[in-house]
């Protein structure tokens, strides 16, 4: 067993010496300040296990000793959390006195809901400013370039193609599918349009796109599996748009996998667009991307925008799987409630929806706990 001692000009270095030489499960067992810094001693997590090792004696002592050895491991670990915490604090009440901009921009964006993770890769590239003005203009340009906008040679309904869209139950599928087909028929015609739904489970969400397909003049066509799609594909290629609403269902369901099999497997190329809700948390839009991305996701929409709070989350999971975000609906009239994505907008609506006072905002003793892991942990550039 080997105890060594890191410096480093600031608890944050020290620490992360330690990670590199030891690994992130190294035992922490004393920090305090020297000349110059801060001074660590630590000890390597295979070296605090081998304690565990009983020696060749009387099985009773043996497992005596190794239930004395495992109640001082679990010591050390808790000590270990309560000095990361410690050192935390030291670290925020550092970045605080040298980059109080940088805190403030950071708090904002914690606010407005994006994550500890992305919010912390942001600040490490923001670079030293003096007012808080000009760190948050510094964001809001950061965040507008980091959007993935669909413009108009990329638009959907003008270079056509044939797009399916999926997500989740409940997300706007059907209704999204309508206001597109709308855009179309008045840009195109109605001649120029196709659309077909795999959803024929449901009777009234099957009976509802053919509503709206008989308001615009456009037919719909019912496929039930993969042949039934490379069918009708193949007899609509003359089309300039094809639109397939597909079935909603969970992204933890596996048969989204069989899904994208489905859609993916066509002798004709099929873009899906992946509907996220905007009232979503960011963990679960995450696990949504997770579920749905793989080859032929064209791109995003984002839906029940006029029901969020705010849109922190969402952009965040948008712009950290690089997603190209095509348009955003915000309520369910057909056509008007659907826009082309507009990246200044978005962020600014954001971060307006950043509230101090809310019960799920963090207080000024909350945040360095929230940072600790990023602090310490490994950062991945935006």
């Amino acid at each position: 067993m080997k105890v060594r001692k890191f410096n480093g000009a600031t608890a944050r270095e020290a620490l992360r010496k330690v990670k590199d030489a030891l690994g992130p499960d190294a035992l922490i067992l004393s920090n305090r300040p020297v000349a110059g810094g801060v001074e660590i001693t630590a000890l390597a997590h295979e070296d605090a296990f081998a304690l565990n090792a009983p020696p060749a004696k009387q099985e009773a002592q043996a497992e005596v000793d190794r239930i004395d050895v495992a109640d001082i491991v679990d010591e050390i670990r808790m000590m270990r959390s309560l000095l990361e915490e410690q050192l935390a604090g030291f670290a925020w009440g550092d970045l605080s006195r040298r980059e109080p901009m940088k805190v403030a921009a950071l708090k904002k964006m914690l606010g407005a809901g994006f994550s500890p993770k992305f919010s912390r890769q942001m600040i490490d590239k923001m670079p030293h400013v003096k007012e808080e003005k000009t760190a948050m203009d510094w964001l809001r340009t950061a965040f507008t370039r980091n959007l993935n906008i669909a413009n108009r040679e990329t638009d959907i309904v003008d270079r056509g193609g044939v797009f399916a869209l999926v997500g989740p139950t409940g997300v706007g599928k059907t209704t999204t599918t309508a206001k597109l087909a709308a855009r179309c028929v008045v840009r195109h015609g109605a001649d120029k349009l196709a659309l077909v739904t795999t959803d024929s489970y449901r009777i009234g969400a099957h009976e509802q796109l053919r509503i709206y397909g008989r308001i615009l003049g456009v037919p719909v066509h019912a496929i039930k599996d993969a042949a039934d799609l490379s069918l009708i594909l193949h007899e609509l290629k003359d089309k300039h748009l094809v639109l397939i609403d597909t079935i909603g269902m969970s992204q933890k369901d596996q048969k989204v996998i069989d899904q994208v099999a489905m859609l993916s497997g066509c002798e004709t190329d099929v873009e899906r667009l992946l509907l996220l809700n905007a009232t979503s948390s960011g963990d679960t839009l995450d696990d949504v991307v997770r579920a749905y991305r793989g080859s032929g996701l064209g791109g995003c929409i984002l839906t029940k925008v006029d029901e969020a709070i705010g849109l922190g989350a969402a952009l965040d999971v948008i712009m950290r799987n690089r997603l190209t975000l095509h348009f955003i609906a915000n309520g369910q009239r057909v056509p008007e409630d659907i826009h082309a994505a507009n990246a200044s907008y978005l962020v600014d609506r954001a971060f307006r929806a950043s509230k101090e006072d809310s019960p799920h905002a963090l207080g000024d003793v909350e945040y360095p706990l929230v940072m600790a892991h990023g602090m310490y942990g490994h950062t991945v550039g935006a």
